[in-house]
């Protein structure tokens, strides 16, 4: 049986480790990327071994797709790669977001409304709980909370479905600066002091 590992959000210095694998001393039969090896563009690879490649050639596997061998966005991953690697960014989103889990930590302490904070490195989750005398549900309370940062100039990502609670999905830039990184923070905190029900 293969370990296939999808790292399309995790790999590449997302985590705080070149792959998120790494801190759980696993190492995969086949691993996947996108996302933040195509800067924006489609691009996507797929890695393995040389003996499970040369099983996939015997057996007459076929790959195709619209964009194979596409020279602009082999030249962009490429590139990504290098600069990721070379500027050790990994290690850089793992500093940032020990500060700011450290600062997330802190709004918990004063806004009831924050359950949980989790995540690792620049991939980070705020948990937005309701307070059960209210009636309101988190799912509501984090979209109210989504709207006010919008408001004030931050676009926060919380998946806007009853079924699945309210967390907030922080993973800005690996390129973000500690300016704009300390600026949405602020945002996001004056969000909370302004919205209803989130400290009870």
């Amino acid at each position: 049986m293969l370990l296939i590992l999808d790292e399309a959000q995790t790999g590449l210095g997302r985590t705080g480790d070149m792959f998120a694998f790494e801190k759980d001393g696993v190492v995969p039969d086949i691993l996947t990327l996108s996302k933040t090896l195509g800067c924006g563009l489609p691009v996507a690879c797929t890695i393995t071994s040389a003996e499970i490649e040369a099983v996939v050639a015997e057996r007459g596997f076929l790959f195709y797709t619209t964009h194979v061998s596409d020279p602009l966005s082999a030249a962009v991953a490429l590139k990504a790669l290098q600069i990721v690697s070379r500027d050790q960014m990994h290690l850089r989103a793992r500093e940032l977001g020990t500060r700011i889990k450290q600062r997330l930590q802190e709004m918990r302490t004063r806004y009831k409304c924050i359950g949980d904070v989790r995540g690792r490195g620049l991939l980070l989750g705020l948990e937005i709980v309701s307070n059960p005398d209210s009636g309101v549900s988190a799912q509501v309370l984090g979209a109210a909370i989504s709207d006010r940062c919008m408001d004030l100039g931050l676009s926060m990502n919380i998946v806007r479905l009853a079924h699945m609670g309210g967390v907030f999905r922080i993973a800005p830039p690996l390129i973000i600066t500690e300016e704009e990184n300390d600026a949405a923070l602020s945002i996001l905190e004056q969000a909370f002091a302004s919205t209803k029900g989130t400290n009870w």
